[in-house]
């Protein structure tokens, strides 16, 4: 399983997770399966609200879930649409996040709960 995880650097695992989905500055792709990472440029980052276009960067990377602080219902719909789910992160490093990932410890984003303004998290 591929997990895409947004991060405000390019440290790797020892990236903290960033605030928001589609204004990363970077992507950390983790694949659970070979336990590697991909780091992937946010070319998209710079965007009106409600312009974000995230997966145009990630639709060649078959990701299969995307672990975020918040997302709005209209990525999540989007992601879900092409089958990928999304779940809330917790705060702290993408180790952190990846580690409850796999615990199965992190909540599902879904349209319902999913961030109506950037003041969600």
């Amino acid at each position: 399983m591929k997990v895409c995880i947004p991060t405000e650097t390019n440290q790797g695992i020892a990236a903290d997770v960033y605030g928001h989905f589609g204004s990363a500055p970077y992507f950390m792709i983790y694949d659970t399966e070979s336990c590697t990472t991909e780091i992937v440029v946010n070319t998209n980052q710079h965007h009106s609200h409600g312009m974000c276009q995230p997966m145009t960067v990630l639709m060649d990377k078959k990701i299969d879930a995307v672990v975020c602080a918040g997302m709005g219902g209209r990525a999540v719909q989007r992601l879900n649409e092409g089958g990928v789910k999304a779940y809330r992160a917790i705060q702290g490093t993408v180790q952190s996040v990846v580690d409850q990932f796999l615990k199965g410890g992190l909540e599902e984003i879904t349209v319902a709960n999913a961030c109506i303004q950037h003041d969600c998290h």
